[in-house]
């Protein structure tokens, strides 16, 4: 494993690589992380990916050290999105390039699939469903909604002032938890507290529950990615849900599936939770493996086709 910094036009990313990351001629993985999590979640899929000939790249998501804060203090989807859009293109990624992602991740890469001009091949989500399956009809409604609304309080309380960074330690430790029953999250937490210092990190972390319910505006660079990020993904998908996730519904799955168009697959795996990726490696790394060589494209294209999504990055 080694580490990779990437100056993008608002914020510094560094990342974790597992292959080398210059290596144009081996197809790009970007792995994204979620919260309360860090890119070293992807130290079990990002090896196996580089066994198979790919260049993982897993960047720490903007506000989460060591990579920066956002110039522009915007924590919107629509950011993390423009962000994924132009690391794909500084690392010279085509339309061979995947990417993963999950928790908040997932919504980024879930929106990302959503982009008329995408420049990934392929997709794969865990744990966040695309956001039409979680728009539940009013027949199925009471069947999810309410036992979700309880697992979902804490986006509730993070939109609170100065409390979710005074409490964070207690409040991350807790969601782990009670979000992998049974997972031991020492070492996790460690990465965690390391990243998320007290300050302007930990509160740029929480900033992602704020801007997404919160913020009406952006800025113009992002217009193209706010418009999608809530729209159905497109082109070929995975989406990957632990049995016993205490954060998301497992029946949310069920739903996902429905939703999605004919070129998605959706598989739960069993005996894990919300960070499946870590509690399940073995099962997850062969999924995403398998779902790789299958959707493969015959050729590799350059396509530098997301270069209005990614605003001005050059």
């Amino acid at each position: 494993m080694d580490t990779l910094v990437t100056d993008l036009t608002r914020v510094r990313l560094t990342s974790l690589t597992w292959g080398d990351p210059t290596d144009a001629d081996r197809p790009l993985a970007l792995l994204l992380h979620g919260f309360p999590d860090t890119a070293h979640t992807w130290r079990h899929l990002g090896p196996a990916l580089a066994e198979a000939g790919y260049r993982a790249v897993a960047p720490f998501t903007r506000g989460y050290a060591p990579s920066t804060l956002a110039t522009d203090g915007v924590y919107h989807p629509a950011a993390l999105m423009s962000d994924a859009l132009a690391l794909h293109q500084r690392l010279r990624g085509d339309a061979r390039a995947v990417v993963v992602g999950h928790d908040w991740g997932a919504i980024t890469a879930n929106g990302v699939a959503a982009l008329p001009s995408n420049p990934f091949g392929r997709v794969v989500s865990m744990a966040v469903p695309p956001i039409p399956a979680l728009r539940a009809r009013p027949g199925d409604a009471w069947g999810l909604l309410p036992r979700q609304a309880a697992m979902s309080w804490y986006t509730l309380f993070n939109q609170l002032p100065v409390l979710p960074e005074r409490r964070a330690e207690r409040l991350v430790a807790h969601l782990w938890r009670r979000w992998s029953p049974g997972y031991d999250a020492g070492e996790d937490l460690e990465h965690l507290r390391a990243s998320l210092p007290p300050g302007a990190h930990r509160t740029a972390a929480f900033g992602y529950y704020r801007d997404a319910l919160r913020r009406r505006t952006l800025p113009a660079p992002y217009d193209s990615c706010a418009e999608h990020w809530l729209a159905a993904p497109r082109g070929p998908l995975l989406y990957l849900h632990g049995e016993d996730d205490g954060c998301c519904d497992v029946r949310w799955a069920a739903r996902a599936e429905a939703a999605l168009p004919s070129s998605a697959q959706v598989a739960v795996v069993a005996g894990a939770g919300h960070f499946l990726q870590l509690e399940r490696p073995e099962i997850v790394n062969a999924r995403v493996l398998e779902f790789l060589s299958r959707s493969a494209p015959a050729e590799p294209v350059r396509s530098d086709s997301a270069s209005s999504e990614a605003g001005d990055e050059r």
